[in-house]
């Protein structure tokens, strides 16, 4: 919801105020000033209701039982050009029949610099639930560019890690402190030869820089005070209720770790196992799927087709390939916006050569930039609408969404009153480390087809909560003093949020549910039901291996 009618009113009334002490010339002015202010002040209180009934509106389907999770801006921690300061409740869905994005504003949202106090709606639930379980997926934190521009001078940046240097956290040197003792963990293979910490004076190609580190020390700590009344994990946790997993490369592995320290602070290595996902999917041992192949090739042939029929786009890339003294083809083979990405999220000046190197000389520009970004959104919008990818990413996230749907039964059914708890506990945290080429078909799988492009450090959280038993033959009322009738255990429940914000009713499972019939979130059966044959009917079949093996249709 918005604020803006609130201050709008207090404006009002400030108007209202000042109108006395301006206009003080006779009865006819006096009248009219009379009349203009009432009409202010019934307008004015008319926002103030306005503003009032949205609020009512909003929490009569989410009831806080905590305040919203909220980290300081730290002093030292600064951001990029262009970005504003203060607190950011960004939207990860556009507001529908908004104006087109701006290509710059929008490259700055996915640099997610930490400059800003961050809000989340983790943790929140009607009152009396309880919190059984939590499941994250990352992508890495801010990371310095896979390609390089040719005969361009690569970003100067460090990726050491440093208290003392922008953008920091006041848990870094704890951090950094304790990352040290990692080898007390326990590391599936290949991961313990992988650094914990980002080493390099100069960053090497795609290593987390310090940015990085800092979103999901962030992030971590965002979780942590979302959580840390529900008591989901007890102080005494064992090694079964943390389950951390990540793919091999260092950004993910450091992400990860940076997360957990956040909202683990100072946790005991000696519980923890790190687990190694091969495949960027993290499909574990269901990754063989024919038909989900074929659609990405199918996609890539889409983006290909748009992208060459897009004039302007090759007249920029001329452009730039002109000012470096390169072929077009070379020049767009080194995919120059990721690097230039990184310039934009670091606050550097575009790379830039002189004249008499083999070409016209000069700088890359934001207009040849902005230009590129533009074309990717376009992409982004026909993309929906041709519906490929979406086929492609039911069947790439269903191994995932279907560990994701087990561990939440299990936990429910080990929640059961009456039922023996499991020796160790059941995972009730899990932290999975990925890239952008995982939570990108995430988040279309889910039917979340509008919500933003992955930014640096993106999270996407699932909540397992369970409602107050309910005494047989009452509604949910609380009995009364001297019934004894028997307490039937609570339905489960799930939420799901992006970067903070409960997109649990734009999901493809949970769109249809009415909240309105005395029951605010999301039963999970109708996500168990998804997961197990709903999904499927997209690409005409009813499980994953008869729609891994039919020919796409």
């Amino acid at each position: 919801m918005t604020w803006a009618s609130k201050p709008r009113a207090k404006e009002l009334l400030v108007e209202l105020n000042s109108g006395w002490t301006t206009d003080r010339d006779g009865d006819q002015s006096r009248d009219k000033m009379l009349a203009r202010n009432r009409f202010l002040l019934l307008l004015g209180l008319g926002g103030a209701a306005l503003a009032i009934i949205s609020l009512s509106l909003q929490f009569l389907n989410l009831i806080p039982t905590t305040p919203i999770a909220e980290v300081p801006v730290f002093q030292g921690v600064v951001g990029g050009p262009g970005v504003p300061q203060g607190k950011s409740r960004k939207r990860v869905l556009p507001a529908p029949h908004s104006q087109k994005p701006d290509p710059l504003s929008e490259a700055f949202g996915y640099c997610n610099t930490p400059n800003r106090t961050e809000q989340a709606w983790e943790g929140h639930s009607p009152v009396d639930y309880k919190l059984l379980s939590v499941q994250v997926m990352i992508r890495h934190g801010d990371r310095y560019p896979l390609y390089s521009i040719p005969k361009t001078k690569r970003p100067a940046i460090d990726c050491t890690l440093s208290s003392k240097r922008n953008p920091s956290h006041p848990l870094m040197n704890a951090f950094i402190s304790h990352m040290g003792q990692g080898g007390r963990g326990h590391w599936e293979s290949p991961l313990g030869s992988v650094a914990r910490l980002p080493n390099h004076g100069a960053c090497e190609m795609g290593e987390l820089t310090q940015t990085g580190i800092v979103q999901h020390l962030l992030n971590g700590q965002v979780l942590h005070q979302a959580y840390k009344h529900h008591n989901l994990l007890p102080s005494a946790w064992s090694p079964r209720q943390v389950w951390v997993e990540t793919t091999g490369k260092s950004r993910t592995l450091q992400s990860g770790l940076a997360l957990l320290y956040g909202f683990l602070p100072d946790f005991d290595w000696t519980k923890l196992t790190v687990r190694h996902q091969w495949s960027t999917l993290f499909c574990g041992s269901t990754c063989d799927c024919p038909a989900r192949n074929k659609y990405l090739e199918e996609e890539q042939r889409r983006q290909y087709r748009l992208r060459v029929a897009d004039t302007e786009l090759e007249r920029t890339y001329a452009d730039m390939a002109r000012t470096l003294g390169l072929p077009t083809r070379q020049l767009r083979a080194a995919n120059p916006i990721d690097s230039l990405l990184c310039h934009l999220c670091h606050g550097l000046a575009f790379p830039c050569i002189p004249t008499g190197e083999g070409g016209v000389g000069g700088c890359l520009t934001t207009a040849q930039f902005s230009v590129i970004r533009r074309q990717q959104l376009g992409d982004e919008v026909d993309r929906r609408r041709a519906g490929l990818y979406h086929k492609y990413a039911i069947l790439a996230m269903y191994p995932y969404l279907n560990r994701t749907a087990s561990k939440m039964e299990r936990v429910g059914k080990g929640s059961e009153a009456g039922k023996r708890p499991r020796s160790g506990g059941e995972e009730v945290f899990t932290l999975s480390s990925a890239h952008d080429v995982t939570m990108a078909p995430l988040l279309s799988a889910l039917g979340l087809e509008e919500a933003r492009f992955p930014r640096f450090a993106a999270r996407v959280v699932f909540e397992l909560w369970k409602s107050p038993p309910v005494t047989q033959g009452q509604s949910k009322k609380k009995p009364d003093k001297g019934d004894k009738s028997k307490a039937v255990g609570g339905e489960l429940f799930i939420r799901v949020l992006y970067n903070g914000e409960d997109v649990t009713f734009h999901t493809t499972f949970c769109r249809p549910h009415d909240r309105h019939t005395g029951q605010p979130l999301c039963p999970l059966k109708n996500f168990l039901s998804f997961v197990k044959r709903d999904m499927f009917s997209v690409v005409n079949a009813t499980s994953y291996q008869e729609a891994c093996y039919k020919h796409p249709g």
